[in-house]
């Protein structure tokens, strides 16, 4: 048996197996290898991807807080805006009470525009009998010879 180790074909034949178990071994760490660097291009596009990300954060966690304090504006312009609107309640509370008054001085004044008219009336008659005197007063002082002889208002 030992000279079948150690004849040629048998060498040649181990040595042949050695070769192509390396040669698999070599393509098998090849193909490991190729898989690691193909990791690593992609650990480096998630790195860039990281870092875009980490910005973009930034430019959203600004945008929050502004929007926040747009929030706590918008919050604050409410309540004054709600206390204006019951301060304007309150006055159209006073306007509808005012309203109603004027009605009701708009009622007086209807009721009085009758005694009112009347009087009117009155004061257009006695101006029309003063009216009447004084043309008769202006005609005896402008003929007084004409009242001797009953052409006048005074019967004498």
């Amino acid at each position: 048996m030992y000279r079948r180790v150690n004849s040629g074909g048998f060498i040649g034949a181990m040595t042949l197996g050695i070769v192509i178990v390396m040669a698999i071994f070599t393509w098998v760490m090849y193909g490991m290898a190729r898989q690691v660097y193909i990791l690593t291009d992609v650990m480096l596009e998630l790195n860039d991807s990281f870092k875009a990300m980490v910005v973009d954060m930034d430019d959203m966690s600004t945008s929050m807080l502004a929007m926040r304090d747009a929030v706590v504006n918008m919050d604050g312009t409410m309540n004054e805006l709600l206390v204006d609107m019951d301060q304007m309640n309150g006055n159209m509370a006073v306007m509808t009470g005012d309203m109603g008054s004027m009605s009701q001085d708009m009622g007086k004044m209807t009721n009085t525009m009758g005694a009112m008219t009347n009087s009117m009336q009155a004061m257009t008659v006695s101006i029309t009998r003063m009216t009447s005197d004084v043309g008769r007063a202006s005609h005896a002082f402008s003929n007084p010879m004409s009242y001797m002889f009953g052409g006048g208002p005074f019967p004498f």
